[in-house]
C-alpha cells in the first residue's frame, strides 16, 4: 500500500535545521537558539511561521524559555540515551544497528503505535513519545529524523505484522479480495493509518512495498500491461483508504464530542424528518430511518462492485480471462 511523507511546510524545515544543530552538538543545553525575530529575518519568513518553529522545538522538548536568556536548548535535550543507543549524531542506519539498537528501535515504534492507537495522531508528539520511553528527545532523533519519518516507520511496522500468504487463493479476484480485506482490517485496527497514506509520493519502506508487489503479482496471467495492473492496485488501495478514513473520522469525532454516532443520528432525527416530509426528496423518503450506516457493509459493497467492473475489463471483447 503506498504511503508517503508529504512535503514539509517551511516552519518544519527550519525546525529541522535547528534540531540538527542540537542533535549534532553544535548547540548544547543552555545555549541560546535563534529568537522568533531572528528566525524570521534569517530565513525570510513571517513572524507567525517563526513562532511555529519555536513551538515545534518546544513541543519536542528540545528548547525551553529561560528568564533573561530567551529561548535556550533544554536540559532534557542533553540527557544521555539509554546505554544500548547509538551515541553519534544523526539517525542510525538500520543496516549498521547492533541487536540492542534494533531492540530499542522496535520499542520506540511499538510505543508510538500504541500511543497513536489509543489517543490518535494529534496526541503523538516526539516529546510525549520520549517521555513514555523515559528517554531524552535526543535519543529518538538517533533513530528517526522527525515525526514524518516516524509515521512512515510506524506504517511499515504494522504492515509487517500483516502477513500475506506466498501464493494466496486461486484466481485473481479471490487474491484481490484477500489483500483488500486484510488492509481493511488493518486500517480498522490502526485508525491513524489512513491519514499517513498517500498515492503520489510513496515512501520506500519494505513492508508496504511488499503489499504493492503482492497485489501486482495477484494479476499474473492476465493479459494486462503493467501500468494497468498498477492502476488497479492503486484504485483498490484507494477504496480501502476512503472507507477507512470515514471510520477514523467518526472515532475522532466521538472522542472530541463524547457523542456516539447513534446518539448523533438520534439528535438529527427531527430535522431529518422535516426534510424528508417536505416532498423535495421523495426517493430518500422511501428509505428506512436507520440510526447509522454500517461501514463494513459499505466496504464490502464497494469492493464487490469495483471488482465486478475490473472483471469486465479483464474479460474484454473476446477475452477468455476470468476470476
Amino acid at each position: 500500500m503506498p504511503s508517503a511523507q508529504q512535503p514539509e511546510p517551511p516552519y518544519r524545515v527550519i525546525a529541522g535545521e535547528i534540531r540538527s544543530r542540537i542533535v549534532g552538538g553544535d548547540l548544547r543545553p543552555g545555549d541560546r537558539v535563534p529568537s522568533i525575530r531572528a528566525i524570521a529575518q534569517r530565513w525570510g519568513v513571517a513572524i507567525a511561521t517563526a513562532t511555529k518553529v519555536t513551538a515545534v522545538l518546544r513541543d519536542e522538548g528540545l528548547v525551553e524559555a529561560s528568564v533573561g536568556s530567551g529561548t535556550v536548548v533544554s536540559a532534557r535535550a542533553g540527557r544521555q540515551p539509554a546505554p544500548s543507543a547509538d551515541r553519534g549524531a544523526g539517525p542510525v542506519a538500520r543496516g549498521a544497528e547492533t541487536p540492542d539498537q534494533q531492540a530499542l528501535r522496535l520499542r520506540i515504534l511499538r510505543t508510538a503505535v500504541e500511543l497513536a492507537d489509543t489517543d490518535g495522531l494529534q496526541a503523538l508528539t516526539m516529546r510525549r513519545l520520549a517521555a513514555e520511553l523515559d528517554l531524552g528527545p535526543m535519543s529518538l532523533y538517533r533513530y528517526v529524523a522527525g515525526k514524518e519519518e516516524l509515521l512512515a516507520q510506524m506504517a511499515d511496522l504494522v504492515f509487517g505484522d500483516l502477513g500475506l500468504p506466498e501464493e494466496g487463493p486461486r484466481g485473481w479476484r479471490a487474491k484481490l479480495e484477500l489483500v483488500a480485506r486484510h488492509q481493511w482490517r488493518l486500517c480498522r485496527r490502526h485508525l491513524w493509518l489512513p491519514h499517513v497514506v498517500s498515492f503520489t509520493r510513496p515512501a520506500l519502506v519494505p513492508n508496504m512495498m511488499a503489499h504493492t508487489e503482492w497485489t501486482l503479482r495477484a494479476m499474473d496471467g492476465l493479459d494486462l500491461p503493467m501500468d494497468v495492473r498498477l492502476q488497479e492496485t492503486l484504485t483498490l488501495h484507494a477504496l480501502v483508504i476512503t472507507v477507512a478514513l470515514s471510520k477514523a473520522d467518526e472515532v475522532r469525532a466521538e472522542r472530541n464530542t463524547g457523542m456516539t454516532l447513534n446518539r448523533w443520528s438520534d439528535s438529527q432525527r427531527t430535522r431529518r424528518r422535516e426534510l424528508l416530509e417536505s416532498g423535495r426528496f421523495p426517493l430518500l423518503a422511501t428509505l428506512a430511518d436507520d440510526a447509522a450506516p454500517d461501514l463494513d457493509v459499505l466496504f464490502e459493497y464497494g469492493l464487490a462492485r469495483h471488482l465486478d467492473g475490473f472483471a469486465a475489463l479483464v474479460r474484454g471483447p473476446g477475452s477468455d480471462h476470468g476470476g
